[in-house]
Parts: C-alpha cells; sequence; structure tokens
C-alpha cells in the first residue's frame, strides 16, 4: 500500500461488469459505484453511482442469477461510458484509490474503458487493494477472504453485488479487519486464544469447594472466587476494555493503521 503519507481523500470504488462464457470475448462495465472517505475521521463525504449502457447491448443477460443482479432491460435506458466518464474520471484522479481485487480487475477496467473512447484515464496517488493487504495480514481465516465471505465472517450480510453497497461494505470489512489485528498485535497470545496466563491463580467454584472440604472448618463457607480487591481475571478484563475503548475511539484510517503492525507493516 502507498499514498497513505500524504492528505488525499480514499475513494473506494467498485465496478459490475459482464462475464465473457467465451474466448476472446471482453468485459463491458454495467455499472459504477464510489464513496470518497475522509481519513482522518472515516466519514463518507461523497458517493456517486451510476449504471452503464454498453455498446453491445447483447451481451447483457435477461436474466440474472442474483437477486439484485443487472440485466438488460435495466440497463437499455442508461447512459454510456462516455456520458459518465468526466465524473468518473474527477471522482478518481489524484486520490488513494481502495477497494477488493481493484489491482487486477477494476483498475484494467477503468484504463480499458478510458482508452476506448480516446481520453485520458484517472491515475491514483495511493491505492489499498484489500485483497492483497489481507491475503498477507488476516489469513485465510475468513475463507477465501472474498467480500461475500469477510462480510459474513464479521456478520456485516450478505453482499449484494452492486457497486455503491459493495464499497460501503468493503470500507467496513476493512474497519473490522484492521481492529482486529490492532487487538492481536497488543494482546498477549494466550488472552487471544482465549487462555489466560495466570490460570492457576484463578478460584473455580468446584476448586474452592474442595479446598474449603480439605480444611473442614464448620465456622466458614465456600466462596466461588478469593476475595481480593483486584484478581487476574479483573485485571485481563479491564485491559480488553481499554483496549477496545482505544479501538472504537481511532478516528481515522490513518490512526487505526498505524497501531495494526501486522495490516499495513
Amino acid at each position: 500500500m502507498t499514498g497513505m503519507e500524504g492528505t488525499s481523500d480514499i475513494v473506494f470504488f467498485d465496478m459490475e461488469t459482464t462475464v465473457p462464457n467465451k474466448t476472446g470475448q471482453r468485459f463491458w462495465v454495467l455499472e459504477f459505484g464510489a464513496i470518497v472517505v475522509c481519513p482522518r475521521k472515516l466519514v463518507e463525504l461523497e458517493s456517486f453511482s451510476t449504471l452503464i449502457r454498453p455498446t453491445d447491448l447483447s451481451c447483457v443477460a435477461l436474466r440474472s442469477s442474483r437477486s439484485h443482479g443487472i440485466t438488460r432491460e435495466v440497463v437499455a435506458n442508461a447512459p454510456t461510458f462516455e456520458q459518465v466518464s468526466d465524473k468518473i474520471y474527477s471522482i478518481l484522479n489524484g486520490r488513494i484509490w481502495a477497494g477488493h481485487n481493484i489491482r487486477r480487475f477494476d483498475c484494467v477496467r477503468i484504463k480499458e474503458s478510458f482508452a476506448e473512447i480516446g481520453k485520458t484515464a484517472p491515475q491514483p496517488v495511493g491505492m489499498i487493494d484489500s485483497l492483497g493487504v489481507l491475503s498477507q495480514k488476516f489469513g485465510k481465516r475468513a475463507g477465501n477472504l472474498k467480500m461475500a465471505s469477510l462480510a459474513s465472517y464479521f456478520g456485516l450480510g450478505q453482499q449484494r453485488h452492486r457497486s455503491l453497497d459493495d464499497v460501503r461494505m468493503n470500507l467496513e470489512v476493512l474497519k473490522h479487519c484492521a481492529t482486529v489485528l490492532f487487538l492481536e498485535s497488543n494482546l498477549s497470545s494466550e488472552l487471544m486464544n482465549g487462555k489466560w496466563a495466570n490460570r492457576s491463580s484463578i478460584m473455580t467454584r468446584s476448586r474452592s469447594n474442595r479446598e474449603e472440604r480439605s480444611r473442614k472448618s464448620p465456622t466458614t463457607r465456600p466462596v466461588p472466587y478469593p476475595r481480593t480487591t483486584t484478581t487476574s481475571l479483573g485485571k485481563v478484563t479491564e485491559g480488553v476494555k481499554n483496549l477496545m475503548c482505544k479501538a472504537q475511539q481511532a478516528k481515522s484510517i490513518n490512526h487505526i493503521f498505524k497501531h495494526s503492525h501486522y495490516l499495513l507493516r
């Protein structure tokens, strides 16, 4: 990832296209969607979405296998790429580009589409491809790392496969992943794995009862936990609360990434 040192806005974008089913067929862009995000506050500053009518309308399926899929009827009256190219250029050029698998797919489609109409393609000042970053740092804990799998892993709902919905989901997925990696980089491995470092110091109800019976003291009653002012479990719980507060108070994507060594180092 590059370009985070500056103050440029981040634009998350996504493109829905046709899927070639024969050798030699090309991709046709059917929809473009983008949101501009403030890198300091993670708030959406601007959004843009448009359907796009391809030159060859016959390449678009009459029916879609997806519940919210794009059909020939949906794009029949949409503007062409050339008609919306100036807006797409203005929202992309000179900003940090972000998205899922944009290096190998969306960026290529942008370059092809602008070349076809004889216009200069927009250029990024930096790029965040969440698929590449998470493949290296997050691993396959969420399966195949497709957007749908990541959204399911974090309980964000189903992917709609519509551009504007997908880019907003992409931002949420990236924030969730960054928070998890931030916690992992600051908490002990024992805690993240659900194992307490000083397990032997924690008094369970059964252990307390056994020890009480062994003392055979009729004047005292067994207690489930030792009556100390601060238990080891209490320290751990307080530590988790403090770290979660720090994560929730992160006010920019730069701040989250700065503290998430595993994600961006």
